[in-house]
């Protein structure tokens, strides 16, 4: 019998492309994200690519596309613990560029299922495909070239992830993205940058989810109203991200990690049983307590003071991280 194919990692994702990143001087590759940078921060027309050749998808992909598969694997692990047992058939991924999502996918549910990426930019697309070339996972997967907006039309497919995709897109292109997206898939996953800005685009994109008839899966244990009072706060996660040499070389960063911060919602249409409270800040560890800031069902945000005479839920706190379930399934049951 043949072993299973392994996982996608961040380590292999890293390997594959740091090999795809021969030949292009980091000074060159920090050049030109400098200049995507500068694109991605202003006014760009959904049907003016960003991404116009080998270099600039290069320069993208050693920037970004680690970050974006920590950010997506975090979401897409929490769907996995509220939805036990399911696993994808398969997979669309709208805006996917270089494929950063359809690497989370694979590296959170074992298994081949049918991929397909699509996105605008002719050349993010040929990097991608190369760069699954080289996993069994990802080998088939189908790479298209397409339009993201009110025109486009999805295939049907057990997940369809967008990820990084709605502030590029008009407020009228966005919902019809959300609406096409939750009528063609039995399970979505939407992340976005972990900002005031991204945070009200997933809220938007949540409300639209739920009035489709989806149920919140994660990170919010209910389908209520969020507690946030907008324009006080806003809802979000961070991702450690570890950085290559040449990641560090054209971020021009001297840390070998950095923290990438995401707002994500991820909905089903399965029966789900949410967690019971989520934790919405990086804990505060303070001697013999814990304090926890809590998205509950009730809905309320409240927060939780651990301590030691809790017994196994100190110790569980202490080990808490931020974006994590509250109570840990392990403790609670």
């Amino acid at each position: 019998m043949n072993a299973p194919a392994p996982l996608p990692t961040a380590d292999s994702l890293r390997a594959a492309l740091g090999g795809m990143l021969d030949g292009v001087p980091a000074r060159q590759a920090a050049q030109a994200v400098e200049r995507l940078i500068a694109h991605y921060r202003g006014a760009t027309p959904t049907d003016a690519p960003i991404l116009r050749d080998r270099a600039d998808v290069a320069a993208y992909a050693a920037y970004r596309m680690p970050a974006t598969f920590e950010a997506v694997h975090a979401a897409l692990r929490a769907f996995a613990d509220a939805v036990t047992g399911w696993v994808p058939g398969s997979h669309v991924d709208v805006g996917g560029g270089t494929g950063a999502a359809a690497w989370a996918v694979s590296a959170t549910w074992d298994g081949e299922r049918p991929v397909t990426v699509l996105d605008w930019a002719a050349p993010a697309l040929d990097l991608g495909r190369e760069l699954a070339a080289g996993h069994p996972a990802l080998r088939a997967a189908r790479w298209e070239r397409a339009r993201i907006g009110a025109s486009l039309t999805l295939e049907p497919a057990d997940l369809v992830t967008v990820s990084y995709v709605l502030n590029e897109l008009t407020a009228a292109d966005r919902a019809a993205l959300v609406d096409a997206a939750a009528g063609a898939a039995q399970a979505v996953v939407i992340v976005e940058p972990g900002t005031p800005d991204g945070y009200a685009r997933m809220i938007e994109a949540r409300d639209r989810l739920i009035a489709a008839g989806f149920h919140l899966a994660a990170p919010c244990p209910h389908s209520a109203a969020c507690p946030i009072v907008p324009g006080t706060d806003w809802c979000h996660f961070s991702a450690r991200v570890s950085r290559s040499s040449l990641h560090r070389q054209i971020k021009g960063g001297t840390l070998a990690y950095e923290d990438e911060k995401f707002a994500y919602v991820a909905a089903t249409r399965r029966p789900v049983t949410p967690a019971p409270a989520r934790v919405v800040r990086k804990p505060q560890i303070r001697k013999g307590q814990v304090l926890l800031d809590l998205c509950e069902t009730d809905p309320a945000l409240d927060r939780a003071t651990v301590t030691k005479r809790h017994g196994a839920l100190y110790r569980a706190a202490r080990d808490t991280d931020w974006g994590d379930p509250w109570p840990p399934p392990s403790v609670s049951d």
